[in-house]
């Protein structure tokens, strides 16, 4: 017994040390990887990537333009949400006072022919509280007031006797009081400046004299918009980071509507903001003003120097369908949305256009026929009519089908065919080929809409990045017959998280980037570029995807820019190999930068908005053969500066 006992644990020692070692074995091997990147740098085998490949696809939903871009901070400001009979709902606005003080509904006796909801509202009381009764109105969510700045207002007011209303900027409960002015019956204009910081705040409309007084369409705008043309300026600063080369707009299927009456009417979201009469976007369940409009779609993308795309209507909704033989008067429309944007001054259209400040045409180059719609029982015959229409008005337009045609040719003509794409990580990852076997002839790939959605995307997670970065290695490789691409959706207002992830996260004062925003920026200098074939061998491959391009910096200085996703769980010593390069690599110039982070389905926030972010540093042993490292989950861009681009630079 003695002796078993004492060798039992002898034996069981023996076996625990030797399965830790074995385990410590298999870690190391699971650890690293190896593997060889081959690029070929020389022009024989170099192709231009087009100039207008990676750009961005903005839609009307989560709040992305009201209450998001669109500086605007009053939320329903002509009370037309409620719709067209009254009394009608006029949330989000709220009344300041009770019944027996203050009488407030919605009546069709407004000035604006257009929109013709307004506010009556009647001061019942002879001594009213202090501060009088009114209405107050918190904007999307609260209004982000801020020390100092100005706010300028303008409300139509309508009343039999003089109106004595005092207007402020207060905080949530009304208590704070930021700005006030006393007005006069009359169309208002007012500007306010600030006293304190309030990022709730409200717009309050309030008298202590008995009376009645009608009050139409109450807006309130920030002064300091991007270049005065009511966009917010921390956001446009994001997407300017992002060097788009297009912006498609305005959806999506905001464009459809689930039903045709509630589908986005261009000609009605044009024209002074006072008379548009806004519509309710049924898809995504909100009110919109239309004051982002067409005109200002066309301005933003002139503003963001992108090519801009008009996806418009082509008489389909999700529900219901114009026949061909009734599209004429769409069709009509939409050469007149044509003229509107590439008309003289002197046309009908152009007109219109140049009387809203732009005198010269916008340079629409590019419309999509519809959204999604391919399949449906008029969509090819509709098609068809918009095609020839557009064809003989605008011969050097590019249209665009919704038909996929990277897998069969398509049965009708077409520019560009739509692809859209919505899946996990891994399924994306394994679609960086999707591509390869494409016909070369025919029209071109846009991929208009494309990210890692649901199971393992979250909010925005490092592996959606990562899987979403080899796909767009993949469009890079075969951008002789890609000729675009766009992640969707770009913004997510934090309030209204209708759909998950977004590239764009933000509320009323704050903002951030998700991984795959980061990620993109990496491919910002992509348009335009030369890619060269870029070879990985490695019993990992399975795990990694890569491309390499050149490109200059305005100044004249040149890059070799290798980019390699690591998607797996291992990391990787990669000997990067490079020929074919007409100059040598200058060192001092080159840098690396990494996009990962501890776990990979970590997520930026408001309260960590840097958790995974890119992280540059010097690459000192920058040259045609070198070794770097990979981490587990990553994504590495490794720019190579070349000697010609100092030379350059001395000149």
């Amino acid at each position: 017994m003695g002796t078993k006992e004492v060798f039992r644990p002898t034996i069981s020692c023996l076996l625990l040390l030797f399965c830790v070692g074995c385990k410590c074995l298999a870690s190391e091997l699971e650890a690293t990887q190896t593997a060889t990147l081959k690029v070929d740098a020389s022009s024989q085998l170099a192709r231009k990537i087009p100039d207008t490949l990676f750009g961005m696809f903005f839609e009307e939903i989560n709040h992305a333009g009201a209450g998001g871009i669109w500086a605007e901070l009053v939320s329903n400001r002509g009370f037309e949400a409620g719709g067209l009979h009254t009394p009608s709902n006029i949330d989000p606005w709220s009344i300041i006072g009770d019944d027996s003080s203050v009488f407030v509904a919605t009546d069709r006796t407004s000035c604006f022919s257009r929109n013709i909801i307004a506010l009556r509202m009647e001061v019942l009381c002879d001594d009213c509280p202090a501060g009088g009764v009114g209405i107050y109105n918190p904007g999307f969510w609260g209004m982000n007031i801020e020390d100092g700045k100005t706010y300028n207002l303008v409300m139509y007011v309508k009343s039999a006797e003089a109106a004595e209303l005092t207007v402020s900027l207060a905080s949530s409960d009304g208590l704070q009081k930021l700005a006030s002015a006393t007005v006069p019956w009359t169309k208002v204009e007012q500007k306010f400046i600030a006293k304190g910081t309030n990022r709730t705040s409200r717009l309050q409309i309030t008298s202590n004299k008995k009376g009645v007084v009608w009050l139409d369409q109450v807006s309130l705008m920030p002064s300091d918009t991007f270049k005065g043309h009511g966009f917010r300026k921390e956001l446009i600063s994001m997407l300017l980071d992002l060097k788009p080369r297009f912006l498609r707009f305005p959806g999506g299927c905001f464009v459809e509507g689930d039903w045709l009456r509630n589908a986005f009417r261009w000609r009605e979201s044009i024209g002074p903001w006072e008379e548009r009469p806004g519509h309710f976007g049924d898809v995504w369940h909100y009110w919109t003003d239309d004051g982002l409009g067409y005109y200002e779609f066309l301005q933003l993308s002139e503003d963001l120097g992108a090519a801009p795309i008009w996806v418009f209507n082509n008489g389909i909704s999700h529900n219901d369908e114009v026949s061909t033989a009734a599209i004429a008067p769409f069709v009509k429309d939409v050469l007149d949305s044509l003229e509107f944007a590439r008309g003289t001054a002197n046309s009908t259209w152009g007109s219109v256009r140049a009387a809203m400040g732009h005198p010269e045409p916008f340079p629409v180059k590019y419309v999509a026929i519809g959204n999604e719609d391919c399949g449906k029982k008029y969509y090819l015959g509709n098609y068809l009519k918009f095609y020839n229409a557009i064809r003989e008005a605008y011969p050097d337009i590019q249209m665009i089908s919704n038909c996929d045609g990277s897998s069969k040719p398509l049965d009708h003509p077409a520019d560009l065919y739509d692809f859209h794409v919505y899946t996990d990580s891994k399924t994306l990852f394994n679609m960086k080929g999707t591509f390869d076997r494409t016909s070369r002839t025919g029209p071109k790939a846009f991929v208009s809409e494309y990210a890692v959605w649901r199971s393992d995307a979250g909010r925005g997670s490092l592996l959606a990045s990562l899987a979403e970065a080899a796909f767009l290695t993949g469009l890079e490789k075969n951008s002789d017959i890609v000729q675009m691409a766009s992640y969707a959706p770009l913004f997510v207002n934090d309030n209204d998280q209708t759909w998950n992830p977004d590239a764009i996260v933000f509320n009323s004062w704050q903002q951030y980037g998700t991984p795959s925003y980061w990620m993109q920026k990496l491919f910002r200098e992509s348009s335009g570029a030369m890619i060269h074939p870029a070879t990985i061998s490695s019993s990992y491959s399975g795990s990694l995807a890569a491309s390499a391009i050149t490109w200059q910096e305005d100044s004249g200085n040149s890059f070799l820019r290798v980019k390699i996703v690591n998607f797996g769980s291992d990391k990787v010593n990669l000997t990067i190999s490079v020929t074919g390069l007409q100059a040598s690599i200058n060192a001092l110039g080159s840098n690396a930068t990494v996009l990962t982070s501890s776990n990979v389905m970590d997520e930026n926030s408001f309260s960590n908005p840097n958790k995974v972010v890119p992280v540059t540093s010097q690459l000192g042993n920058a040259a045609e053969q070198m070794q770097v490292t990979l981490a587990a989950h990553s994504f590495s861009s490794f720019e190579l500066a070349l000697a010609q681009s100092k030379l350059v630079a001395e000149m």
